[in-house]
């Protein structure tokens, strides 16, 4: 297939075309979204085009229509489906990615060989899960790998220590009475380390601990963070380390055009409800395109947010319970309703503080509103990420993967957020709540960091600034270009 129109020709000719890269995208928008703004970033100021390459397994609809949204020198292709019927039916995504990957080698040398004789391949682009690929990019004779990883300097620690770990610490992380220390990082308790890494006898743990050994066959990693919101991580890493590729902090890597594909789509109505709010007075609540609460908490949370007598707008989603524990208890009308599992008369008592919006907002334009004060965020790091760079200060409810351990550092490391004790009752929410939005200790550190944080994250984006100078001096290894 050849790749943005792009056909073998003379060497003279092949000199004279745009340095290209391809990028292996393991499963989920979370992943797509940062490596496609990677790719305009390279496009925009190194002329590099691009070819994102996509799992069968995660075709949609959505995916489909942000691939066809991307600019013209970046295409995108998708691998042949893989058969993964024998894994155990309970298989976690974590398997299941690392699993498709694998299998998926010898499609991935056939298409990245194209594009070698189609298009000037100077880099192949792996994300946390697709280390295993690597096999492909040698087979197939491109010339530099990279491993792009898009949580933060913490995330990736942990990770590149994990093979020395699992040998030196006996037992399960969570029943550590110490918490875990790694260099540069704030102390991590061990409940709050990554959720595969909880069960040293699953298959998710054995996969974490292989690709922390493979992340060092990189040529150098990238990581979706900058150095300014993890100072201490940003020197160890920047430190050489024989057997570790350098460390190159070229974040916040957000999406850019968060505007619906179709441009004459209406706007969403909760914009409209937070023109009419002061400046900095709605408390935003959402937990992600994945996450969603117990019945319980999601009513400690209703109550919480009415007791804290702020503003707020929350996304709500259906309970992540109701599919078992009370399958039979709602009928189907109030499945499809997620207001319907809220505390009886909180809609009602809350009409003119709150809005309540089903399943979904645009989260991007939310933050940089000017009503939006804080964001209640279930800590996965591409939220967090917008939330820094429109300044928006935190309220930590981590739930699954890496949450719980981005909410230890924003809570404890960095300041930019007051995490929800574990107990997660109404009068404890309440408080987060009121501290991040008004409170005069905690709170005002809290909002004083974020404002620093952002200014930082702005600056380092800049000409001259800290991740384009990084990014540029990735890119002039294959362009041959240094930028002043």
């Amino acid at each position: 297939m050849e790749a943005n129109g792009i056909s073998g020709g003379t060497a003279e000719a092949a000199a004279r075309r745009p340095p290209h890269v391809a990028m292996l995208v393991t499963p989920g928008m979370g992943h797509l979204i940062p490596l496609a703004e990677l790719a305009k970033r390279l496009a925009a100021r190194h002329g590099v085009t691009a070819t994102l390459i996509t799992f069968a397994s995660t075709a949609s609809a959505t995916q489909r229509a942000f691939l066809a949204s991307l600019p013209p020198g970046i295409s995108s292709l998708s691998l042949p489906p893989v058969d993964l019927s024998d894994l155990p039916p309970d298989a976690s995504i974590e398997m299941l990615m690392s699993e498709e990957c694998v299998r998926l080698v010898p499609a991935l040398t056939e298409a990245l060989s194209r594009l070698m004789e189609t298009t000037r391949l100077v880099a192949y682009f792996a994300d946390l899960f697709g280390a295993d690929s690597f096999d492909a990019a040698v087979a197939a004779g491109v010339p530099r790998r990279y491993l792009f990883f898009p949580g933060n300097l913490q995330g990736l620690t942990l990770i590149l220590h994990l093979p020395e770990l699992d040998v030196s610490m006996p037992g399960e992380f969570r029943d550590l009475a110490e918490p875990v220390r790694l260099p540069g990082c704030v102390p991590i308790p061990g409940a709050d380390i990554l959720s595969p890494l909880q069960d040293k006898s699953s298959p998710s743990y054995r996969w974490m601990v292989h690709h922390g050994a493979r992340y060092r066959e990189a040529h150098a990693i990238l990581v979706n963070s900058f150095d300014v919101l993890e100072p201490d991580a940003a020197k160890v890493l920047g430190r050489p380390e024989p057997g570790r590729p350098p460390v190159y902090s070229i974040g916040p890597i957000i999406r850019t055009d968060a505007a619906p594909v179709a441009t004459d789509a209406p706007r969403a109505a909760c914009l409209d409800w937070l023109d009419r709010q002061p400046p900095k007075s709605v408390i935003f609540v959402s937990f992600g395109s994945g996450g969603s609460l117990p019945t319980e908490q999601m009513h400690e949370l209703a109550l919480g947010l009415e007791l804290s007598g702020q503003r707020f707008l929350w996304v709500v989603r259906s309970p992540s319970d109701e599919g078992a524990v009370n399958a039979n208890y709602y009928d189907a009308e109030s499945k499809k309703d997620p207001l319907a599992y809220l505390p009886a008369g909180f809609v009602e008592r809350t009409k003119g503080v709150g809005l309540l919006v089903p399943s979904w907002a645009p989260q991007t334009e939310v933050l940089a509103h000017e009503a939006t004060g804080c964001f209640l965020v279930h800590c996965g790091w591409n939220s967090v990420l917008e939330s820094l760079v429109h300044g928006v200060p935190m309220v930590a409810w981590p739930l699954f993967a890496e949450q719980r351990q981005n909410a230890v550092m924003l809570s404890q490391g960095v300041g930019a957020a007051v995490r929800v004790p574990a107990t997660k009752k109404k009068e404890e929410i309440a408080a987060a709540v009121r501290e991040v939005m008004a409170g005069p200790g905690k709170g005002a550190e809290v909002r004083a960091k974020v404002a620093t944080l952002q200014k930082a994250a702005i600056e380092g984006l800049l000409e001259g600034g800290a991740a384009m100078a990084a990014l540029d001096e990735v890119a002039s290894k294959w362009t041959g270009a240094e930028h002043a």
